[in-house]
């Protein structure tokens, strides 16, 4: 359905349905508006580098090798 279809359709409905079709949209709009991604950076989170000081992060790429191997090895 096209945008156009979807106007006359809604234009074609009674005042209360109308209303209600506002309602429902208000109510898209607020529940989608919520998964928004934020504006706020991910460096400035408090996690953000907590394990920059540990020297087993240096290459954390071997890191979870280790981890991997180590947990799962069989």
């Amino acid at each position: 359905m096209t945008s156009e279809e979807i106007i006359r359709e809604i234009a074609s409905l009674p005042a209360e349905a109308k209303r209600e079709v506002e309602d429902f949209v208000a109510f898209l709009r607020a529940r989608h508006a919520s998964r928004q991604p934020s504006a706020k950076k991910f460096e400035s989170e408090k996690f953000f580098g907590i394990w920059r000081d540990r020297d087993e992060m240096t290459d954390s790429t071997a890191w979870v090798r280790s981890v991997r191997e180590k947990h799962w090895a069989k």
